[in-house]
């Protein structure tokens, strides 16, 4: 019979072994990881200008179709701007921002709890000889974190299209945010009023119709996911209204 001492250095030993494998393990994935989260990035991107893409083919389109990454501060100024492989201007990547963390910032500023400004990611996209421009974005929904982009129009207003995805929306209602029949809705919106007001995109329950929403700036709420809808609705405002004066700057407005 062993003794409780040698049971516990076999043990002990065990634990340590199985730790060291599962850490190397871990090291040796974490590339891999690190690039499938890249690659997923960069197809949502594409996918909101209506780019369609695989994982063996996404870094080569993106090259071909983001001409530009322009980081803009929260007086919609320029700061950085990559393309064609160089900084133009600044040393940061829009790609390589945390939104959630910028989102943060501007909370805990419009707070006045920190002097840290905020800044935001911009993609500027041509595909064929039209010019568009994506916009990140990052929310919360019923359960956890929504996510996603918006593409609009040269004209700064007309939604080309849009991603939306989540991580733990009940299945059925919430989580149809991330199909082709609620996004579809968004296309050919705008996020301007005809006065030039940023009116954003509002997602309503009942559908726009029943509504007194103009429909140019709404779109119809998914039944049964309320709190994931206005989830959206909060996001597009709260994500949208940071380029407002960058657009405007831009004398598109």
């Amino acid at each position: 019979m062993y003794s409780n001492g040698y049971i516990f250095r076999y043990a002990s030993i065990l634990v340590i072994l199985v730790a060291a494998i599962l850490s190397a393990t871990t090291l040796l994935l974490q590339p891999a990881q690190e690039r499938n989260v890249r690659i997923e990035k960069i197809q949502d991107i594409l996918a909101s200008a209506h780019i369609a893409s695989t994982p063996a083919n996404a870094q080569a389109l993106y090259e071909k179709h983001i001409i530009r990454e322009i980081v803009i501060n929260n007086q919609g100024e320029e700061i950085a701007v990559f393309g064609n492989g160089n900084f133009e201007k600044g040393d940061l990547r829009a790609f390589n921002i945390v939104l959630k963390t910028e989102l943060k910032k501007k909370e805990l500023a419009m707070a006045g709890k920190t002097a840290e400004n905020p800044v935001f990611p911009l993609f500027v996209c041509q595909k064929d000889s039209e010019t568009i421009y994506i916009i990140p974005l990052y929310g919360r929904g019923l359960w956890g974190p929504v996510w996603g982009n918006i593409a609009l129009k040269s004209d700064f207003n007309t939604v080309e299209g849009v991603t939306f995805d989540h991580k733990g929306e009940t299945p059925g209602l919430g989580a149809e945010i991330a199909y082709a029949p609620f996004k579809n809705q968004f296309n050919n919106k705008t996020i301007f009023n005809a006065q030039g007001q940023f009116s954003s995109i509002q997602v309503v329950k009942g559908g726009v119709f029943n509504s007194n929403i103009n429909p140019m700036h709404g779109v119809d709420a998914i039944s049964g996911g309320t709190i994931t809808c206005n989830g959206v609705s909060s996001m597009l405002k709260d994500c949208l209204e940071n380029y407002v004066l960058y657009f405007k700057n831009q004398n598109a407005i």
